[in-house]
């Protein structure tokens, strides 16, 4: 059984050792292909098979002697500080979103005598859609922050 892998396997090595060809047209442009019926009139490319060796394998990496480091519970102290900003900063960016959404909405009902096109009212509304997408943003990287928090 071994045997009849290791033939099937060796035909097919032969199959993956493709030739090339450069192409270059009247117009000087140069393309390559490995595909025989488009090759007529190209020049054949002599090809290095691949290096298939592995990488070598990396030795740990060790940490320097003076490598600063803290404790545990300094650590999780300076991740509780982490976090209690992190949703400070939530609770303020939320109520940025909810104003700015108000003033949209407020902006939405607002119709100007000047805008008969409705292009000019887009163009009126699109710092107030980009100020509420401006902050969705912070709110979903907060959040996502927040979540990385030990």
């Amino acid at each position: 059984m071994r045997l009849c892998c290791m033939l099937v396997l060796a035909c097919l090595s032969s199959l993956a050792q493709a030739e090339m060809w450069k192409c270059i047209d009247t117009d000087g442009n140069t393309r390559y292909t490995n595909v025989k019926g488009d090759a007529k009139g190209c020049k054949g490319l002599n090809l290095e098979p691949m290096n298939t060796a592995p990488a070598p394998p990396k030795a740990p990496q060790q940490k320097p002697t003076n490598f600063p480091s803290v404790d545990n519970d300094t650590q999780r102290q300076r991740d509780a500080g982490r976090r209690k900003i992190l949703e400070q900063e939530l609770a303020q960016e939320q109520q940025q979103l909810d104003a700015a959404k108000k003033q949209l909405v407020e902006q939405k009902d607002v119709r100007l005598g000047n805008e008969r096109n409705f292009s000019r009212v887009e163009e009126r509304l699109k710092p107030y859609e980009d100020k509420v997408k401006l902050h969705e943003g912070n709110v979903e990287s907060l959040r996502k922050e927040i979540g990385n928090v030990k």
